[in-house]
């Protein structure tokens, strides 16, 4: 029905310049807590911008706020609105910038164009779902619903990874003329590198190759798409054709074809590569600076590593959490455990977060290393320190059990794992590794006793039964009424099912099963 709707409609639409604000794969910026720019005066003092920035949680109204400033005798202009709303969206703040876009749709005195529809979609898909997006993209004027509003909507499709529909939305825009920049095919690049569709973005390019020219993001997506396919040749054209097309490459550039040249063994290719990227990466590409540590760190060069995390702190006067993860992650390869945990308690002493993730980051390591003692003695550390274990941490620490076969621990753990979450994400490696070392043992109460927290967490399939089965059969026993505690479950029986269930028939009976189900 709805794609109908576009194909009456589209026809229509009047053409508006400017472009849509959203951005096919956005790279990641740093979200900044202190606002600059018109929104916030910088010297100071009381400015809508500070009242807006102030509400902190999305319960609170920024309509009230708005009503508020105006009743104060201040008038509200729809370019200030703007940069409010911009600035909301920068740090994610995605309720309040709606808000205030739903408002200025309600002033008789502010003339909307199809660019503001177009954020005003946006806002409604990432605070409301799709389906609200394109309730509203369907009630637009028909003047309204032109190259920009598309855009935004072809934008969302994608984040969502709704091909078909991106796919008839392309296919109309490009009927009503509508394509008139890469922005529209990158969108569609992007979707299909996420999908795993490397051909169907090859081809995307092609197209977009035949009706325009692409952009410095065009490039980028298809250098991805080269290390996705690990052809070096190509990847090596494509800069050359980025270059005789007088597109200047950005550090994205050259950081891409440095993890080929990596992944190939291509150390002095890198190493020059990685240099170049170096040379493109200044205070306002602040994210760049973790992607170079972390080339570097797979080259092996402990002294650039530490180069970098010099500049880094000379440049910016205090550094987040992501950038010393990066940093002890980087020492921990290196085997620089010392460094690392100075480095560690430098982050414990200006950070007040107690992000778990930092501390995982030793635990994994030395379980990595078959040192689940030491792992442990971290563990507990961290626990008198106050931070909070989370499923990775556990789930790490099973891990580090397995490696030293002891069950009765690596099921405490995992059980702790599974316990932390509301929803706990079903890790199937981790619990093939379970199942095939109590199956080693031939253990059926370990195995039940695995279901029975396999099944407290909501997770359990038809290959999970199939492990239990596996492990009567290597027990020589048989389960009692399986079929039934299945059906119980709302698991169903495979081939595999049968075969086992067959199998273990003709054996001794056990009452284990009977007794955990």
């Amino acid at each position: 029905m709805f794609l109908r709707r576009i194909r009456t409609t589209l026809a229509a639409v009047r053409h508006f310049s400017g472009e849509v604000t959203t951005e096919p794969i956005p790279k990641p910026k740093l979200i900044q807590p202190a606002p600059t720019g018109a929104a916030v005066k910088s010297g100071g003092g009381d400015t809508l911008g500070r009242r807006l920035l102030s509400l902190v949680y999305t319960k609170r109204s920024a309509v009230i706020t708005l009503r508020k400033w105006k009743e104060e005798g201040h008038v509200l202009r729809k370019y200030e609105l703007n940069r409010n709303v911009r600035l909301l969206r920068k740090l994610k703040r995605y309720k309040h910038a709606l808000e205030i876009c739903e408002w200025m749709k309600t002033q008789d005195d502010m003339q909307l164009v199809e660019g503001d529809y177009a954020v005003h979609l946006d806002l409604i898909s990432k605070v409301r779902g799709l389906n609200s997006a394109e309730k509203f993209f369907e009630d637009l004027p028909d003047q309204m619903r032109g190259q920009l509003a598309c855009s935004s909507l072809l934008h969302n499709y994608v984040q969502h990874k709704d091909s078909s529909k991106a796919e008839a939305l392309l296919e109309k825009m490009l009927e009503c003329g509508f394509v008139k920049n890469p922005l529209p095919y990158n969108h569609m690049i992007s979707l299909y590198i996420s999908n795993g569709q490397l051909e169907e973005a090859l081809r995307m390019i092609k197209k977009l190759k035949k009706n325009t020219s692409p952009d410095l993001l065009t490039y980028n997506l298809w250098l991805r798409i080269c290390g996705s396919l690990d052809d070096i040749d190509i990847a090596e054209n494509v800069l050359l054709e980025l270059k005789k097309a007088k597109v200047e490459p950005d550090w994205v550039t050259y950081s891409t074809l440095t993890n080929i040249y990596i992944k190939n063994s291509l150390h002095e290719k890198a190493a020059a590569s990685l240099k170049e990227m170096e040379k493109r990466t200044s205070r306002k590409e602040r994210t760049a600076y973790a992607s170079i540590i972390s080339l570097h760190t797979r080259l092996g060069n402990k002294g650039d590593i530490r180069r970098i995390w010099k500049k880094m702190k000379s440049t910016y006067p205090k550094l987040n959490d992501g950038e010393y993860t990066s940093m002890i992650n980087s020492l921990l390869k290196l085997e620089e455990f010392e460094e690392a945990h100075k480095l560690f308690n430098e982050w414990e002493s200006v950070s007040p977060t107690k992000d778990c993730r930092i501390p995982n980051l030793f635990v994994a390591a030395y379980v990595n290393k078959n040192q689940i003692e030491m792992a442990e003695d971290f563990h507990k550390q961290m626990m008198r320190k106050g931070f909070t274990p989370s499923c990775t941490t556990w789930e790490l620490l099973t891990w580090g059990y397995l490696k030293q076969n002891n069950m009765e621990k690596a099921l405490v753990s995992f059980q702790k794992a599974v316990g932390s979450v509301k929803k706990w994400d079903f890790n199937e490696k981790l619990v093939q590794e379970l199942y095939r070392i109590i199956q080693g043992h031939k253990n059926i109460e370990r195995a039940e006793q695995l279901l029975v927290v396999l099944r407290h967490g909501g997770e359990l399939n038809t290959k999970v039964y199939n492990a239990l089965l596996k492990t009567y059969a290597e027990a020589g026993k048989m389960p009692l009424v399986i079929s039934e505690r299945m059906k119980k479950d709302k698991v169903e029986l495979d081939d595999e099912t049968r075969e086992l269930i067959k199998l273990t028939s003709k054996m001794c009976v056990s009452d284990v099963s009977s007794y955990l189900s």
